[in-house]
């Protein structure tokens, strides 16, 4: 898939993963629609030019298909979709306070998966009526974000986890749904990454972090989850997948 002149939609992308994705698909010829929350928005100050910002919620059916409707005004097809909004509280299924706040489980659930859905959902049918392009009538590709908590969650990380394992456990199934739309999906998920969700926690607390991984010992950036984002997007034969950018880390119990 070249992304060059068309249409590309990434989520959370005020800040962090979805900024970086939406600047390297903008470098790359793309129209790059970034959708997040207006708060995130308001603290950008100055963000990138080339990446129009939609505020929208994207839990939100509504907000997510008048971003949709705004794209398609600009007559160029989406192509390409990139899922980056996400939350990461943590708390324990038994802490100092009692049981896990239900509340606090299903808006995380609701934010990283139900929000992840939400917009493949609306974005799919979109590109489902686009014109294919190459030999094998590819119309799309959708890249969610799940991560390496999906596979070895640490302690108090039960409702994260289970909200990236469904993003993940989601990748395979919905490959297949689309495939007869010419639809890809495939989902990354990173590891330790340095976004400005670590911006303040103690230098050495980060180089912890950084010696907890295998190699290359040190944070990931998210230029690295841009580019392998796009690379997934140029690789046509890449569907249904979960690839783990996390230089070989397997986390710790904490």
């Amino acid at each position: 898939m070249d992304v060059n002149g068309v249409a590309a939609l990434v989520t959370g992308a005020a800040s962090g993963l979805g900024a970086a994705t939406a600047a390297a698909l903008a470098d790359r010829g793309a129209t790059v629609y970034g959708l997040d929350l207006p708060s995130a928005i308001d603290r950008t100050g100055e963000h990138d030019p080339r990446i129009r910002l939609i505020a929208a919620d994207v839990t939100q059916t509504g907000d997510v298909t008048d971003a949709l409707a705004e794209i398609e005004t600009g007559g160029q097809p989406l192509r390409v979709v990139v899922n980056c909004a996400g939350i990461g509280p943590s708390s324990r299924i038994l802490g100092r306070n009692g049981p896990h706040d239900i509340d606090l489980f299903v808006k995380i659930l609701h934010v990283n998966l139900v929000g992840t859905f939400n917009v493949l959902r609306l974005a799919a049918a979109v590109m489902a009526e686009s014109p294919t392009v190459g030999d094998f009538g590819q119309r799309g590709v959708v890249i969610n974000t799940a991560s390496v908590a999906a596979f070895e969650g640490q302690i108090g990380q039960v409702a994260y986890s289970a909200s990236k394992g469904g993003v993940q456990a989601i990748t395979v199934p919905a490959a297949r749904d689309l495939a007869q739309y010419g639809i890809r999906v495939n989902t990354i998920a990173p590891g330790i990454v340095d976004t400005p969700m670590l911006a303040t926690v103690s230098p050495e607390f980060r180089a912890t972090l950084a010696e907890s991984v295998p190699f290359p010992k040190r944070l990931a950036t998210s230029s690295e989850f841009a580019r392998l984002a796009v690379s997934i997007i140029e690789q046509d034969y890449l569907n249904g997948e979960t690839i783990r950018l996390d230089g070989a880390l397997r986390m710790a119990p904490r």
